[in-house]
């Protein structure tokens, strides 16, 4: 079994959206295999709570927008260190970067194939390498 063309449509949109709010290490795998409860993970790292706040809330509006998704469940808002989006099809973490290296999600899901992200979310987290070298 693989994600859904519906799964993989909402990963790239919130992708995107992540990337437009300078989320970091953005990464998505299809958990289809292993999960029954959703067909795709999206995980994205934040350098503080406003900012992960600032994505989840992007997330959302362009999910809303683009797709009329809606989560069916949000949760760690208040804390803003690890906010989670259930749409059902994918789940959405956001995670500080500190509980993002404490929790290390991709590493329980590296075998899981990981769906590719579009182009611009990619050139996005390149030239935000390129500028922290500077």
């Amino acid at each position: 079994m693989t994600a859904s063309e519906r799964a993989v449509q909402l990963i790239r949109v919130a992708a995107e959206a992540a990337a437009d709010k300078l989320a970091d290490d953005i990464l998505a795998y299809d958990v289809s295999d292993q999960l029954v409860i959703t067909d795709a993970f999206l995980l994205c790292s934040a350098t503080n709570d406003r900012q992960v706040r600032a994505i989840v809330d992007e997330i959302e509006d362009r999910l809303r927008i683009e797709t009329d998704a809606k989560p069916v469940r949000r949760e760690g808002e208040r804390e803003g260190r690890w906010v989670l989006l259930d749409f059902v099809d994918i789940v959405v973490h956001v995670q500080h970067e500190e509980d993002r290296t404490f929790y290390a999600l991709e590493r329980l899901w590296k075998d899981c194939p990981a769906i590719p992200l579009p182009d611009a979310v990619r050139q996005a987290a390149v030239q935000r390498a390129r500028g922290a070298a500077s």
